[in-house]
């Protein structure tokens, strides 16, 4: 395919620009031929600044453009089913923030549409195309620790919600440790096997309406895989002195540390000791992340290759949310067959 892959997001929030963004001025092979949100004004607004020449707050009109060759579906979670089979309908192509629905049901309903229509989809889980985590995976492959035994994830914000993000979020485990699930699963190269899950409302002079919508601010969850490795996996909102995502890798032979919480690589030193600044939010962290999984999803589709994270992949990491909620609640262990999804995304039709 030697054309520009011609693009429209939807949903035009802050991760939703910074996608139009990088697709209307960063990748060369793309083209951002629209843009829509369904708040007033919106997608006009995002159509100006950045040049594109069609606006909508209709995703299904823009869907409908025969010349269009690839959606990017950046709306809240629950909004995404219906985007995706409208996407699928359409023979468009897909990039779609994690996670890829709402529930496991849903998940099955867009892979068979997704499937049938013979379209690509990569989920956004970013931290596969971060630099460090990139890097932290070549040297675990050509085994500098030896073999995984164990992956300990942390993410910690302080950045709450409103109330109305928390009720339809799908709490802490789906909209937090998704990440870590997944992040858990690439660098281990194994698949889970059981989920055990703990949490509660710590902070309540601040999140007391958290557990109002059965949610808490302080999670952890414990994975077994069908490697012998295990994990744990640690969700917060209460990092009040910053953004704090940071993973570790044990092997047989050393292990393999990865993240820091220092933003500029420089130190303060005065009387009162040594400081560092530390890094604020999500954007500033995964700046990199979020661009090369764009372009990753544009080459793949140049070459007609498969994604690196594909629609499976958004299921098996929904499943682990999904059992770890299910965990939290009914204060059990849920055991797990994600293999078995990982056997059926082998036979993708591509």
């Amino acid at each position: 395919m030697n054309k520009k892959i011609r693009c429209a997001v939807i949903g035009l929030g802050r991760l939703g620009y910074w996608h139009a963004q990088n697709l209307a001025q960063r990748i060369q092979d793309a083209e951002l031929a629209a843009v829509v949100d369904a708040l007033p004004g919106r997608a006009e607004q995002v159509a100006r600044e950045l040049g594109v020449a069609r606006w909508s707050d209709n995703p299904a009109a823009v869907m409908a453009d025969p010349d269009l060759d690839a959606v990017v579906i950046v709306t809240p979670t629950t909004t995404h089913a219906a985007l995706l089979k409208l996407a699928a309908a359409n023979q468009k192509h897909i990039f779609v923030e994690k996670p890829i629905t709402h529930s496991l049901q849903e998940a099955d309903e867009v892979i068979a549409a997704i499937q049938s229509s013979n379209v690509s989809c990569q989920v956004g889980f970013m931290r596969r195309f971060d630099p460090a985590y990139l890097e932290a995976k070549r040297r675990i492959d050509a085994g500098d620790i030896g073999k995984p035994l164990y992956f300990k994830g942390i993410t910690r914000d302080g950045n709450t919600p409103p109330a109305e993000f928390i009720k339809n979020s799908g709490g802490l485990y789906l909209d937090f440790s998704i990440h870590d699930y997944d992040a858990a699963r690439f660098m281990l190269g194994a698949e889970v096997t059981s989920v055990t899950a703990h949490g509660s409302v710590v902070n309540r002079d601040r999140h007391a309406f958290v557990s109002e919508y059965r949610d808490v601010d302080q999670a952890l969850t414990y994975l077994t895989f069908d490697s012998g490795a295990a994990a744990d996996i640690e969700a917060s909102r209460n990092a009040f002195y910053g953004y704090d995502i940071r993973a570790e890798v044990i092997g047989t032979e050393g292990a393999i540390q990865i993240g820091s919480l220092r933003h500029h690589a420089l130190k303060i030193l005065t009387k009162k000791g040594g400081t560092h600044d530390i890094i604020p939010d999500f954007p500033t962290l995964f700046l990199d992340a979020y661009l090369n999984e764009m372009v990753s999803f544009i080459e793949c589709l140049r070459n007609q290759q498969k994604p690196l994270v594909h629609e499976q992949d958004g299921k098996i990491a929904l499943q682990i949310a999904a059992a770890a909620t299910a965990s939290y609640h009914t204060n059990t262990t849920i055991p797990l067959d994600t293999a078995q999804s990982t056997a059926n995304a082998a036979n993708l039709p591509r």
